[in-house]
């Protein structure tokens, strides 16, 4: 077989003369636009047939080429429906020996032939096949079968067997499939796995840098027993599937300890399932790492440096506020300050800080563990989260009393804070008084330093960033180090509003959450369109990214951003 150089599938392509640069180029262009595979974007743009694709694949990837005979036999394979083979576009050519033969439309699919592997317990040789002729032979290999539907719910018949679910649980290609799954996950550096179950096929999903992305699902018949797995290792009752049920798993990756919490929820179709990932040695806490600019630092330490006083950080469900918090910790702790914290649950343990896990099941929720604290001599409080009034009133109390609190807020915005703490009944003198700043923050993805490119933006483009004109921005190109996303790692973009004398005035006034904000940029708050654009500018993000994850700011670009 002939050797390439080339480590692409675009650049194999243009090795032998199938595309030529102004192909690539644009295909490349769509991918980044769409994140589709480069392979399907030939095949859909009209520019190589499934012929050439095939032949590029296997000079890429070493490995023979399959080609439809008339008179071929296929043989059928257990574990692995004839639905889970048509959505992966996989043919089985031959069984011998322990070893099968395989044609992919994507050979590049290592995670497929790792579970066509693990849910056959044999060894995968793969072939590049085209899809079209690997389709028709499938349809070809059932022809005469019985109705799939018929054998759908004879299945499902034997799945509700919890016996029968635990005994497949227990067996080595569900275990080695699932610790697959989790392994992944960890070494890509995801944050959660998602795990759907629909009428015709199985989804898996990953979250990473705050973006799902969608792997090859495990085979249809053996998500029943994947997810009975999880919940044995979770600890969880496997003969319920009516309730939602929540549990935990703690386990060793790559000589490291890894949290996930586990949450399952019946479905339509069957349970679903998502898993959080807590890798403590993944999180990174230092608010100098976290991305946070130093004009930004010098207030918001001078305001948690202070002996009282209520701090409070805002923002969506994985917006990084824990994690802000906590490197807010890691400055504090010292032997002069004792720091004593109520969480839901306690995500990272920290030498030096008193962590209490909030038990609901025996009464000891935000507020009964906060009212008990207060006697323990704290100086620093951190609150996992204010979620009702009873929380707030005594966060606020104890703010108020000499103790210096920080706490998260489900709010969109800084200045939201205020008049969502009077939608709980707090009064407004006594959130005037407590408050002395609150954070709104969001994560945007950063671009691949090794792959991203300049770019001169047209007029709309410069106009809604900002620039002057002959100012550059940069764009996400995707190269194998960022998995051809053009991202790797996350950033903080933040609001750090103040509370001075003047926003006292409106909080009393009971004005809205839009005029004090006004005051608040008067004053010099920089909000977070303002401080996303600067990471724009310097290349840190796309505008896309920004515009992902701060659309409720779009009327803040008009009130707060004056033109250049």
């Amino acid at each position: 077989m002939n050797q390439t150089t080339s480590n692409t599938i675009g650049e194999v392509l243009l090795e032998i003369g199938k595309v030529n640069r102004a192909d690539l180029d644009r295909a490349l262009e769509v991918q980044r636009q769409t994140k589709q595979k480069l392979g399907r974007i030939f095949i859909d743009l009209g520019t190589v047939s499934e012929e050439d694709l095939r032949l590029a694949y296997s000079r890429l990837l070493q490995i023979p080429i399959w080609e439809k005979k008339k008179d071929d036999r296929y043989p059928l394979i257990e574990n692995v429906p004839k639905v889970f083979l048509m959505a992966n576009r996989v043919l089985p050519l031959c069984l011998d020996n322990g070893v099968l033969d395989i044609a992919l439309a994507d050979p590049q699919d290592s995670l497929l032939a790792e579970t066509i592997a693990l849910a056959t317990n044999k060894e995968i040789r793969i072939f590049a096949g085209c899809e079209k002729d690997i389709l028709a032979s499938l349809e070809t290999m059932y022809e005469g079968e019985v109705k799939e539907e018929d054998g759908a719910a004879s299945s499902i018949e034997v799945m509700e067997d919890v016996e029968h679910l635990r005994d497949m649980a227990s067996e080595a290609p569900v275990i080695r499939l699932v610790n697959s799954i989790l392994t992944k996950a960890i070494e890509i550096g995801a944050s959660d796995i998602h795990l759907e179950l629909f009428e015709r096929s199985a989804r898996l999903r990953y979250r990473v840098d705050g973006v799902l992305q969608e792997l090859t699902p495990p085979p249809r018949e053996l998500y029943h027993a994947i997810i009975s797995r999880i919940k044995i290792m979770a600890k969880l009752n496997i003969a319920e599937k009516r309730l939602p049920q929540d549990g935990r798993i703690k386990m060793k990756v790559a000589g490291k300890e890894v949290d996930l919490r586990v949450s399952i929820i019946p479905m339509s179709c069957g349970e679903g399932v998502v898993m959080r990932i807590l890798d403590r040695t993944a999180v990174t806490l230092d608010l100098e790492k976290l991305g946070f600019n130093q004009e930004f630092l010098v207030k918001f330490r001078r305001m948690v440096n202070k002996p009282e006083g209520m701090l409070l950080v805002t923002g969506p469900t994985g917006s990084g506020k824990t994690t802000t918090l906590y490197a807010v910790l890691k400055e504090l702790v010292s032997p002069e300050i004792k720091i004593i914290t109520v969480e839901d649950p306690v995500e990272y343990s920290m030498e030096g800080v008193n962590q209490i896990q909030v038990n609901p099941q025996i009464n000891l929720t935000f507020a009964s563990g906060l009212r008990s604290i207060l006697r323990h001599d704290p100086d620093v409080v951190l609150i996992g989260e204010i979620r009702d009034r009873e929380t707030a009133s005594i966060a606020i109390q104890a703010s108020l009393t000499g103790h210096l609190v920080l706490s998260t807020l489900h709010t969109n915005d800084s200045a939201s804070a205020f008049t969502r703490l009077m939608d709980m009944g707090m009064e407004d003198y006594l959130i005037s008084s407590c408050i002395i700043g609150v954070l709104a923050q969001r994560l945007v993805r950063k671009m691949c330093e090794k792959c991203r490119e300049a770019f001169v933006p047209g007029e709309d483009l410069r106009q809604t960033a900002r620039l002057n004109a002959g100012e550059y921005l940069f764009r996400a190109k995707g190269c194998d180090e960022c998995g051809n996303t053009g991202f790797k790692g996350r950033k903080c973009i933040a609001e750090f509003l103040c509370v001075d004398d003047a926003i006292r005035r409106l909080i009393l006034a009971h004005k809205d959450s839009s005029e004090i904000m006004k005051e608040a940029v008067r004053g010099g708050t920089k909000n977070l369109w303002t401080d996303g654009l600067e990471s724009v500018r310097k290349g840190e993000t796309t505008l896309e990214e920004l515009l992902r994850v701060s659309s409720d700011t779009q009327e803040e670009q008009r009130l707060f951003v004056p033109a250049s």
